[in-house]
């Protein structure tokens, strides 16, 4: 059924990573999860109108809001489609992220309404009718819902949504709240005990707790993010395979939603090569990346001396020095300015953040064991933070 669907409604369905592909699945989702929520509206609320059941009833309102959802996921895809203007150079994709916030909130105040109504139920216990007809209503109800369960699943992990994969998450919840409602109607009507407030309840502290954990995960994007390993390596790999760049380093890469992408980066050329050539050389980077990768790139050439053993000789000891102190910090820009007095050392250290010493307490500890090699060594040290996790081959 979510084949024929994509087949119908969304043209070249296989190329996901083309914006309006997505912006298709993302009104798909939406427009099949109102339809869908609607018809359980009016299926839960002839059941709960039949058993005289408020479990029931309260649950049909909770698949109209569901559809309110949709809606609100229908929207933000339609925005986040919308091309870059003047107001908003990097482009609508983030409401996306905006509109999975919306749903997520939703489910965790769908999750503490249940819970609030569950107590009341154990407080002020209300009989059920057992009715064959209910049981089979509900049971086709949690059919159609594990369907659009799978549905959003599926059309999530195909375009990497956060927004449609918090709504599989949600419908989940969904059968969960409906099995409760239908193992308390059940057991009342077999046994004469009734646990609808305690499965409710059990029910709404799990609906809660998701709603909580997709909020973390929408909200973190809209944060921003450090990039995945795989993307750090990958950018990494495909800058050094250029002939002239021998070391890069100070990347950062900016999210503005799902496969938007700018970053930049320092990259280091000999500082013997003609100046003309190493502009070429990142000209044909920053071109290639926006038409390979789809990552719009900025490159700083940074010259570095590499023929000079006095220099190489002296990087190779600071780095040794900088590795006894701990193996998680790295050095980069290294310059020295030679005097007759004193010789001056340049360079960037890179720290990860929590790390054991503050950035004033490092600087200090390293500037005297430079000294220690030589006191006529002074050192200037900027500390850099990493904005994306290091790279694993360098």
């Amino acid at each position: 059924m979510t084949r024929l669907l994509l087949r119908l409604f969304v043209k070249d369905h296989g190329n996901t990573s083309d914006a309006s592909v997505r912006e298709a699945y993302g009104k798909l989702s939406g427009i099949t999860g109102i339809a869908v929520n609607l018809l359980l509206f009016f299926i839960k609320i002839t059941a709960g109108v039949l058993a005289g059941s408020i479990s029931i009833i309260a649950d049909a309102f909770n698949n109209l809001s569901d559809s309110g959802s949709a809606i609100v996921t229908l929207i933000g895809f339609k925005i986040s489609g919308k091309p870059a203007d003047a107001g908003h150079p990097y482009g609508h994709a983030r409401m996306e992220y905006v509109s999975g916030l919306i749903v997520s909130i939703a489910v965790m105040f769908v999750g503490l309404e249940l819970f609030l109504n569950s107590v009341r139920k154990i407080l002020e216990p209300e009989g059920l009718l057992l009715s064959w007809l209910v049981v089979f209503i509900l049971a086709i109800s949690m059919l159609l819902k594990l369907w659009l369960c799978l549905f959003y699943r599926k059309l999530g992990r195909a375009i990497g949504s956060e927004t449609v994969s918090a709504a599989a998450v949600d419908s989940r919840n969904d059968i969960l709240a409906t099995s409760a409602v239908l193992a308390a109607l059940l057991v009342s009507g077999l046994t004469r005990y009734n646990i609808d407030g305690w499965m409710g309840a059990a029910v709404a502290v799990f609906i809660t707790v998701s709603g909580i954990r997709l909020i973390k995960d929408t909200v973190s994007p809209l944060l921003g993010m450090a990039p995945s390993r795989e993307m750090v390596d990958r950018i990494y790999k495909k800058i050094m395979s250029y002939d002239g760049i021998v070391g890069l380093h100070d990347l950062t890469v900016h999210n503005y939603g799902v496969d938007k992408y700018f970053a930049s980066v320092h990259c280091e050329v000999s500082a013997d090569q003609d100046i003309m050539v190493s502009h070429d050389i990142i000209d044909n980077i920053e071109r290639d990346f926006l038409k390979d990768l789809g990552i719009h790139l900025v490159i700083h050439l940074d010259p570095v001396i590499t023929d000079d053993e006095r220099i190489n000789k002296l990087k190779s000891n600071v780095e040794s020095l900088v590795k006894d102190i701990s193996p998680e910090i790295s050095i980069h820009d290294f310059r020295v300015f030679f005097g007759i007095t004193h010789s001056k050392l340049i360079f960037d250290i890179v720290v990860p953040y929590g790390f054991k010493y503050g950035d004033g307490e490092l600087v200090r500890i390293l500037s005297e064991k430079i000294m220690e090699m030589d006191k006529s060594y002074r050192s200037v040290i900027t500390v850099d933070h990493h904005y994306v996790p290091d790279f694993q081959d360098k």
